[in-house]
């Protein structure tokens, strides 16, 4: 994986938003104004949303992340060599549920989810 994969995955997602909050060539992506995902400028991997804490620590047990720097016990960071599909999964399950924690309003603002 990439970053330019995770970004093509990404921009595949209903509603889904790319920014640079921070400067510094952060790719932050949202939905809803939310972040869902997130490569740093160094670019060593992708930081995701989880469930949980319990889930979190789960997927580093399992060695498929690593805690996400900066980011709540909740997030976690997956390097590029992780499996894609595992890398798709997270990316997605991230996206939803970022999107389904959003106002009533604001789903119904973004477009479909097929």
């Amino acid at each position: 994986m990439s970053r330019e994969i995770v970004n093509a995955i990404c921009a595949e997602l209903p509603g889904a938003d790319l920014s640079d909050p921070w400067g510094g060539g952060h790719d932050a992506w949202k939905v809803g104004g939310k972040m869902f995902a997130c490569i740093g400028s160094v670019g060593d991997g992708v930081s995701v949303k989880t469930p949980d804490i319990e889930t979190a620590q789960m997927l580093i047990d399992a060695g498929v992340g690593t805690k996400a720097p900066y980011f709540h016990r909740s997030w976690i960071r997956l390097p590029w060599d992780v499996d894609p599909d595992e890398m798709r999964h997270r990316l997605i399950a991230s996206y939803d549920l970022v999107r389904s924690s959003l106002t009533k309003k604001a789903q119904a603002q973004l477009p479909p989810r097929t």
